[in-house]
């Protein structure tokens, strides 16, 4: 077979040939009708739905009719099976071949009149792939980001599940322009995860203008090598040499291997898509007229249009059983006059998850030492994944190993690092991703090291994504317990933890619920609700003592979970406390408690919502000393509620 430029010798590259079989003409003929028909189906829904990408489909059909039909092991009735290779289309819009390989396959559930629905409203064939499908495991289309969720199921697969399932993940050249990609690239290279097949889909043009590199193949191939990966040139269009460079890739066990495909863009067989393949400006739009033509001619070269090749079975006998309820090993152990910072805290509740449920693991962006994620990794070493300074990848890797529900991963960095993976955590929510994402170094409360490293629009962030659920401990009791509840609450989490060691407020057998805030002191005489969460409930209570030994009164709320927020009791406060509201944030004013507080009253008359926030962009300083000067503190509170009283 000649792979690209380099002629492989089975003799020298590959194990005994009844591993890896040559394959027969009459096969070679099989995959190449199946691609044509692949072609036909995606040129035939683009033009049902007047739009799509159309030639993005069409210079990817010949390695999907392989990967679907000749490499991959799976079952087509079970299309998330535990055992079964897994497959990330990252070039979403490419979403009518993916339709059309299952269809194909003999997924029942897709039929041809199917496929003529795609991009219609209600109907789950999307313009890119969505879970809503059951042979779809994440949302693509945000490029670059599915070689990072890729390399997440292929070390799940590798280090967690110990399994021989392999991980395939099919790119654009154009989006390798994104920075993730080479982020997952040096994660998989890092682990030698030889499980893990990128495909590089190299077919010269992007969306408005030729890809940077357009077709040289060898600058790919160089690049993907220095990351230390097997990297293959093939000609994407050669049914035979395609089926050579994946056997290559099974026979590395030392590395991961990178497919670079050279191909074409609306490329069809036989010179049928001629005017159409390689030319700009048919990027996203259906072919039309032309494309009735395109397909007569890809009809007429077809030897067999019903041309079918069984897929190929999984061997591995993994369970499919999900994790189950997860549950701490022992209760919170802390003494009443102990003061621990809530991200110690979560260090220990992580390592006590892990003592009773071996699916719980965790990974970090070398921040574990300040995030105590270091707890569970001295605990559980094998079940720790260090990922680096890579927000972006550490995320996407997150997702891929919860996929399937064969782990539930907590993520831990600097709250304000997640910023940079904010687009990776949209397309978690849409991608219905089961993560536990914990960010430490919350505000202005960290002090010294300055605004860089201060989370100020953390809380905004996370409550803009509709499927997640934000907590904020103030303590180190409730801080294991959001832990625990984090751990059995599907979808994206997000745990704040603070840096400063705050007061045990809460008896170590306290319970904690989803969406449910705790009252700390209240009276019948209360001037006003003051709401808070972290650093800045322990400011309340203080200021609570200093009013209470004037004689004034105020309700103190620990808000800990501020999506889904406990409307009902706010209502009730503020109602019981003169109808006055002080809210006390160590965040940005934009979105963060305020905000939550302010909409969920939004429908009740009478209400006076004050909002107390950090205004302006920090510096360096004592933590104490910011929380003063920026209104935060006790005497900024209790300055407030005098106004009222």
């Amino acid at each position: 077979y000649i792979v690209g430029p380099v002629i492989i010798s089975r003799a020298f590259f590959f194990p005994p040939q009844e591993f890896f079989p040559t394959p027969t003409m009459a096969d070679v003929q099989a995959l190449k009708d199946i691609a044509n028909r692949l072609r036909i189906y995606s040129i035939e829904a683009t033009n049902a739905s007047n739009s799509g990408h159309p030639t993005s489909c069409m210079s990817a059909s010949d390695i999907m009719a392989v990967l679907f039909h000749h490499e991959m092991r799976y079952d087509v009735s079970l299309p998330r099976g535990a055992n079964n290779d897994r497959f990330i289309l990252s070039k979403g819009h490419a979403a009518p071949v993916l339709y059309a390989a299952w269809h194909v396959a003999g997924h029942p559930g897709i039929t041809h009149d199917d496929l003529l629905q795609l991009r219609k409203y209600g109907h789950p064939l999307e313009g890119h792939p969505t879970p809503r499908l059951d042979f779809v495991d994440v949302a693509t289309g945000s490029l670059g980001q599915g070689l990072s969720v890729a390399a997440g199921m292929a070390y799940t697969g590798k280090h967690f599940d110990k399994a021989d399932y392999r991980v395939y993940c099919m790119m654009g050249d154009g989006e390798s322009a994104e920075g993730s990609v080479w982020e997952a690239c040096a994660f998989a290279g890092h682990y030698k995860l030889n499980n893990l097949v990128a495909i590089f889909d190299v077919n010269r043009l992007g969306q408005s203008d030729p890809a940077a590199l357009q077709h040289d193949v060898e600058a790919y191939q160089k690049r993907v090598e220095s990351f230390g990966w097997n990297a293959i040139i093939v000609d994407g269009h050669d049914i035979a040499a395609i089926i050579a460079a994946f056997d290559n890739g099974r026979a590395c066990t030392d590395k991961p291997t990178a497919l670079i495909a050279k191909t074409y863009k609306g490329f069809a067989h036989d010179d049928a898509a001629e005017g159409i393949s390689d030319q700009l400006n048919w990027h996203g739009k259906p072919l039309g007229a032309r494309g009735e033509e395109i397909i007569a001619k890809i009809k007429a070269s077809t030897k067999n249009l019903e041309a079918f090749v069984a897929p190929k079975k999984p061997s591995t006998k993994l369970s499919e059983d999900g994790p189950g309820e997860v549950l701490l090993s022992s209760p919170p152990q802390y003494g009443p006059d102990d003061k621990v910072a809530t991200r110690v805290a979560y260090g220990t509740a992580l390592k006590k998850l892990g003592q009773s449920n071996d699916r719980v693991v965790a990974m970090d962006g070398d921040t574990k030492n300040s995030t105590f994620a270091i707890t569970f990794q001295k605990e559980f070493p094998e079940r720790f994944v260090e990922c680096f300074i890579a927000e972006q990848n550490l995320v996407g890797v997150a997702i891929g190993c919860g996929c399937r529900k064969r782990t539930i991963p907590f993520v831990s960095t600097f709250a304000a690092f997640f910023t940079r993976a904010f687009d990776q955590i949209r397309m978690g929510a849409i991608s219905q991703a089961n993560i536990k994402l914990v960010g430490s170094h919350a505000g202005i409360s960290i002090g010294e090291d300055g605004p860089s490293q201060m989370a100020l629009e953390d809380l905004a962030m996370f409550r803009t994504i509709p499927s997640a659920t934000v907590f904020y401990p103030s303590d180190p009791v409730s801080m294991e317990r959001a832990v625990e509840l984090a751990a059995n609450t599907e979808g994206i989490v997000f745990i704040r933890s603070s840096r400063p060691a705050l007061p045990r407020l809460y008896e170590n057998d306290a319970s904690f619920a989803v969406g449910k805030s705790k009252v700390l002191k209240s009276s019948a005489s209360d001037k006003a609700v003051v709401i808070g969460a972290g650093v800045t409930t322990a400011e309340a209570m203080k200021a609570y003592a200093t009013l209470a030994a004037e004689g004034i009164n105020i309700r103190v709320i620990d808000i800990f979970c501020i999506k889904p927020i406990d409307q009902q009791l706010l209502i009730e406060s503020a109602r019981a406390a003169s109808n006055n509201v002080i809210t006390i944030e160590d965040h940005y004013p934009e979105g963060g408690i305020g905000s939550a507080v302010a909409e969920a009253l939004a429908g009740e008359s009478g209400i006076t919502i004050k909002s107390l926030a950090v205004r302006r962009i920090p510096s360096s300083g004592p933590g104490g000393k910011l929380i003063e000067e920026h209104g935060i503190s006790a005497a900024a509170l209790v300055a407030e509620v005098k106004k009222l009283a």
